[in-house]
């Protein structure tokens, strides 16, 4: 059976991006293949990263599309082009659609720094999810990985990871302990189960 194709969105450094490709190589992520990496930053790491692995890699922006409907019109068109079945969001720093969404129901993955419903939703990411959970003095943070649908961080939870704040934590620190003990963890891991769901939903069609 042929592994599910997965395109993978990103804006900046890509270090989830780096997760899933090297769990692409170690088999954490075997029924799953990253067949495109689609950056809407000119010059993102990420792409570098891509292509380091041979992956195929390409910028699109809003303004070069002509603005968010143009966006979406030409990333569903590479992402058809090439069979994608499931879209994963790395670091990827821009709202979809409600449009989008429903067309990509159940397919599309986001990780989020924090444990979800805590600082999340629309202005939460980066760094100022990490600043507002040490504002608030969480003793735990971590990261969720879910659905994505048109409500920002309110799709479907799939995978939660909880991780310890300690004293001494700027927003930089914490925000590097989430990622090595929650996101490039708890990422691959999703992208695997989702993969084999739709790999499996695909053998019952046939």
């Amino acid at each position: 059976m042929s592994k599910t194709k997965i395109a993978v969105l990103v804006s900046g450094g890509g270090t989830n991006l780096q997760a899933l490709l090297d769990a692409e190589k170690s088999g954490v992520l075997r029924s799953g293949e990253i067949v495109l990496v689609v950056s809407n930053k000119p010059g993102a790491y990420a792409l570098t990263r891509a292509e380091n692995a041979g992956v195929e890699a390409m910028t699109l922006t809003r303004s070069a599309c002509g603005g968010q409907e143009g966006f979406e019109a030409a990333l569903n068109e590479a992402l058809d082009a090439r069979g994608v079945e499931l879209i994963i969001l790395a670091g990827f720093l821009s709202i979809l659609s409600a449009d989008f969404t429903r067309r990509w129901e159940n397919r599309i993955l986001n990780v989020h720094p924090s444990l979800i419903p805590s600082f999340c939703g629309k202005g939460f990411y980066g760094l100022k999810v990490h600043e507002a959970a040490l504002a608030r003095g969480v003793k735990y943070t971590g990261a969720t990985v879910h659905y994505v649908n048109h409500i920002p961080d309110g799709g479907e939870i799939l995978l939660q990871q909880p991780v310890p704040v300690l004293p001494g934590d700027t927003p930089e620190i914490l925000q590097r302990r989430v990622m090595e003990q929650a996101e490039w963890i708890l990422l691959p891991q999703a992208a695997e189960l989702v993969s084999a769901k739709l790999q499996n939903d695909k053998e019952k069609r046939t």
